[in-house]
């Protein structure tokens, strides 16, 4: 955890949460597991605002908790991490892709789960029925079926899934004495007690939907003041009612959501290298291997050729010989992303997932340097890349650069720490003359200063954002009244000319500045987001490269 770390997740939580949530998260970050009494301690933050900073990061899965290190009867401890924190990054890249494989009701099953951190499956098909119905044209409504229908194909594929039950940490006053797993005896020492929260795979029935007796349509919200009071009494009568998920909360799978995003990323950079029909027969193996691959797993299970085959879209008419030479071609490609396993079956092939995210990080790493130094700069990173080592006569000679220039851009990448000198004396006394100097690269170490620079990116350009905002705060809440008015009057049947008054009360100078404004933040939002697909890789690789190294 570093420093740039920190700050973006700050952010993060104050922009969602609040600053009270930003205090109390940052400090977990920075002090570790902590009980209550020393959070209110260290924060100097009242005991009411302390418990509910850790109910809002507890109900989010930014902070979790588990009875005291010390064992039973010790203060409950809680815990955050900025792994849990940073994927409120993510969340319009996870919205977007449940729009595009669920369409709008699966985008907003996902949107309230994000907003609320988890629901019941009742109240979560009521709340989205609700919206959708509120969209549509008068007279339509959404059916609760097929809500509950999207609902249930994002727990099939593991897009959602069962919040894991809550248990209680051992404490003095707890009602229900602790069962230990082995019987104490005198003298023994107690067995060491497990603090870490249990997760929801560990779990039979966490990808389990429960019957719920749902029937109806979705409600349009009542627009009138009057109706306060009917909605409120219609609130009280719904919640009295039983569905059959009470105590059944569900959550979003983000693993399973970075597992799609992995996916995608080694399909895309296929098709862009090779073809739309390689692309789809990547596809193909990722989707067959998705059940049977752990998702540490550094290449997915062998498949047959035959069973490819047999799972090719039916929109792909390819004879077996072209999917044979395809397969080849994908087996020899520089870039390694299907390698050969065996022979049986027509050939027994996997998809290579840690040598995709490698040379994925890789090409990352090249536009990185290509952008900020130009191409002959590049040529010279991809040439220690590809040799490992050489000297600086060698990069001139390979590289085909004037020695002046490649001594300028040697010394450039050597000060950003993008390329590295090593020493290799062939005497003791390491005197200069009789010393090898060696430029090389190291992917990793690179990787993860580039990563740093991503969060030092995304939280400079969370604080631009939120200073733009900040100082059009008046004309923004103006702008807002007036659209609310507008929808208002619009509602109520108003005249033409009533809308035309209310909409002539901001004037052009202000229309300009706000169409400037939110043209300015929307390119804000979009770098965010480009920057999260970068930082995103980058994490992919440095975890991959971990796994596979452990």
């Amino acid at each position: 955890m570093t420093a740039q770390e920190v700050r973006l997740c700050g952010l993060l939580l104050r922009e969602h949460f609040g600053e009270v949530v930003e205090k109390v998260g940052t400090h977990l970050l920075r002090s570790g597991a902590q009980n209550l009494r020393t959070i209110i301690h260290e924060t100097g933050i009242s005991l009411d605002l302390v418990k509910k900073s850790l109910c809002v990061l507890v109900q989010h899965g930014t902070c979790v908790y588990s009875s005291g290190r010390k064992g039973p009867g010790s203060p409950t401890e809680y815990r955050s991490s900025c792994d849990l924190i940073l994927r409120i990054l993510r969340y319009p890249r996870y919205i977007y892709t449940a729009k595009t494989l669920y369409g709008d009701t699966g985008e907003l099953i996902i949107e309230e789960l994000l907003q609320r951190g988890h629901m019941t499956m009742s109240s979560t098909v009521k709340t989205v029925a609700d919206r959708l119905t509120q969209n549509m044209e008068e007279g339509r409504s959404m059916d609760y079926n097929e809500v509950t229908s999207a609902f249930s194909k994002l727990v099939e594929t593991h897009f959602l899934q069962r919040c894991p039950p809550m248990v209680a940490a051992a404490t003095k006053d707890t009602a229900t004495p602790v069962t230990p797993a082995t019987p104490a005896t005198p003298g023994t020492p107690a067995a060491p007690v497990s603090t870490a929260p249990p997760t929801p795979e560990s779990f039979p029935d966490c990808y389990k939907v429960p019957h719920v007796t749902l029937a109806g349509r979705g409600k349009r919200q009542l627009s009138t003041e009057d109706g306060e009071d009917q909605r409120n009494a219609k609130r009280a009568k719904l919640d009295s009612e039983t569905h059959g998920d009470e105590g059944i909360y569900w959550q979003v799978n983000f693993e399973r959501f970075h597992l799609h995003f992995r996916d995608q990323a080694i399909i895309g950079s296929v098709a862009n290298k090779l073809d739309q029909t390689s692309s789809e027969i990547v596809r193909t193996m990722l989707r067959m291997s998705e059940v049977t691959t752990s998702p540490a797993a550094t290449c997915t299970k062998p498949l047959s050729a035959n069973e490819i085959f047999r799972s090719l879209p039916t929109t792909y008419n390819i004879p077996r010989p072209i999917l044979d030479q395809y397969l080849t071609l994908l087996v020899d490609d520089p870039m390694e992303f299907v390698g050969k396993a065996g022979e049986s079956g027509g050939g027994m092939y996997v998809v290579n997932l840690h040598r995709a995210l490698a040379n994925l990080a890789r090409a990352t790493l090249e536009s990185v340097v290509q952008e900020r130094f130009g191409s002959r700069s590049a040529r010279i990173f991809r040439l220690l890349l590809r040799k490992r080592h050489l000297e600086q006569k060698q990069v001139e000679d390979f590289a085909m650069i004037p020695a002046k220039e490649a001594k300028d851009m040697l010394y450039t990448l050597l000060s950003q720490n993008l390329v590295q000198l090593q020493e290799i004396p062939r005497t003791p006394d390491y005197a200069p003359s009789r010393t090898f100097y060696l430029y090389t690269v190291n992917q990793l170490p690179t990787a993860r200063m580039l990563l740093q620079n991503c969060y030092k990116t995304v939280a400079n350009l969370i604080e631009r954002r939120l200073f733009e905002t900040s100082n059009s705060k008046r004309l923004l809440e103006k702008s807002q009244r007036i659209e609310a008015i507008l929808a208002s009057l619009q509602a109520s049947g108003a005249e033409p000319e009533q809308l035309t008054e209310v909409e002539e009360m901001i004037t052009a100078p202000e229309k300009q500045q706000l169409e400037s404004l939110r043209l300015h933040i929307n390119k804000l939002d979009s770098a965010e987001n480009q920057v999260d697909e970068t930082i995103f890789l980058l994490e992919s690789y440095i975890n991959s490269t971990a796994t596979s190294t452990s």
